[in-house]
């Protein structure tokens, strides 16, 4: 039987090629893809599913292009950053368990739901040193909880570097052994995951992810044979292949050493760009996801507008979910306007639809996803979002776009749905228990922090 679902009265901002925002509009989805939009209700069996959106705006849902698993269950953690960073990586390697990564992907899951963001490219791990990727069972716990929450991922998993500290704890019960991890075992890991999950399920995608390294780092042997090997493994499998963290000549130098990139290509931060790696930016088609809250925005800035007007494909990410971070895109899009405003001291950079084009279509065009979301429009996906614009802070009822980019945040989000399953309706987790997720997330969390020695 078909499955309807109507929204209707609703101002719908479609992001489509005209960028058409439609007053009282519906929007008709059947089977989890839209079949309609217009601004006359069309006639419905009776039994089909309706939700009365006046007072909201209907709009696609976010996208996230970068992000981090394990992130979740580390907030709060460490004094500051550097601190930060130490704990997260002696808790990935010495204390976590199957169930960490599981219950950390479900609360992960919950608060980008809760928050409008339906979809998220996330990194196994943290940064490019502690990759549980020895082995496929953390992987495994925690796309089987994604899986079950509702919400679209992209999972890019990997090896760490060669240089970096191998050895982990696998745990068994209270007792555990330590292993010695090797990158040809990450990435044979890596690909039974991709085999194993092609085709499973729609919403849940992998990718290959790979270190940065230097112009000085690529000529170590080791280094170069994991590139390459990661290059090629990522291009058989036709996923993307996702890295975190260029800068300064990074880009040029994996370019003109190993012709690493193409439009599959997605590259997490990008600061400090030589006009060389922009170049090559513009030639390759590989895309960009600007994270501006995230500490290497700190450190030294994106030229995303530049990009952009290079033609590159430039898409937001939170780099969530810590340490001073959330999965808040609508954050995200006020953070990125206020960065490059005060670099060019000039208020009309970044305008809010481009903001929220970043947030969407191309963060869908990022993730090479643009035919499935990013936009309502018939044929696509039925990932959207209803926001209650009927507040204090998103009032007076006057260009939407402009207060979704300037004054929305996410807990403005009444309604999310994927694949045209309402996964939140009033604020309210329809096929979830909120209060469980929460206590199975603290349960890891204690765990693997007594197992770390800093309970």
């Amino acid at each position: 039987m078909t499955k309807t679902l109507l929204i209707e009265n609703g101002v719908i901002v479609t992001m489509d090629a005209g960028r058409r925002v439609l007053e009282r509009g519906y929007v008709l989805v059947e089977d989890g893809r839209i079949v309609a939009i217009g601004v006359e209700t069309p006639d419905i069996a009776p039994e089909a599913e309706r939700i009365d959106a006046a007072g909201m705006v209907v709009m696609p849902g976010l996208i996230d292009t970068h992000a981090h698993a394990g992130h979740m269950l580390t907030k709060g953690l460490g004094s500051d950053s550097e601190e930060w960073m130490t704990v997260t990586g002696r808790i990935y390697a010495e204390a976590t368990d199957a169930e960490f990564w599981g219950a950390e992907a479900a609360l992960s899951a919950a608060e980008r739901i809760k928050c409008g963001t339906t979809t998220a490219a996330l990194l196994f791990g943290g940064g490019p040193d502690i990759m549980r990727s020895e082995a496929p069972d953390a992987a495994e716990a925690h796309l089987a909880a994604v899986a079950e929450i509702g919400v679209r991922e992209v999972l890019a998993i990997g090896p760490h570097r060669p240089s970096a500290a191998s050895v982990y704890r696998n745990y068994h019960g209270e007792l555990y052994n330590e292993i010695v991890v090797s990158t040809d075992t990450q990435l044979t890991v890596t690909a039974a995951l991709i085999d194993a999950w092609a085709g499973r399920n729609d919403r849940l995608r992998l990718a290959v992810s790979l270190p940065v390294f230097t112009a000085q780092e690529l000529e170590d042997d080791a280094v170069f044979a994991l590139c390459r090997k990661a290059r090629a493994l990522a291009r058989e499998k036709g996923v993307l292949l996702v890295q975190d963290g260029h800068r300064d000549g990074s880009i040029a130098a994996n370019d003109a050493r190993l012709d690493l990139f193409d439009n599959r290509s997605l590259l997490a931060h990008c600061v400090d760009l030589t006009d060389a790696d922009r170049e090559v930016l513009k030639r390759t088609g590989a895309k960009v996801a600007h994270n501006p809250s995230a500490l290497m925005s700190v450190y030294a800035r994106c030229p995303a507008p530049e990009l952009m007007a290079d033609g590159v494909t430039v898409s937001l990410g939170t780099d969530a979910a810590a340490p001073d971070r959330s999965f808040d895109m609508f954050r995200n899009m006020f953070q990125a306007h206020r960065y490059h405003a005060r670099h060019f001291c000039d208020d009309t950079v970044l305008p809010p639809l481009q903001l929220l084009e970043m947030a969407t279509i191309e963060g869908a065009r990022a993730l090479s996803m643009e035919d499935e979301i990013g936009s309502l429009e018939v044929g696509k996906r039925a990932d959207i979002l209803l926001i209650n614009m009927r507040q204090p802070h998103l009032w007076p009822p006057v260009d939407p776009v402009q207060r979704l980019a300037r004054f929305a945040n996410g807990a403005d989000v009444d309604t999310t749905i994927v694949d045209g399953r309402v996964l939140m309706r009033g604020r309210k987790l329809l096929h979830q228990h909120e209060g469980a997720i929460l206590d199975r997330a603290e349960a890891a969390f204690r765990l693997a922090m007594k197992r770390a020695g800093l309970a």
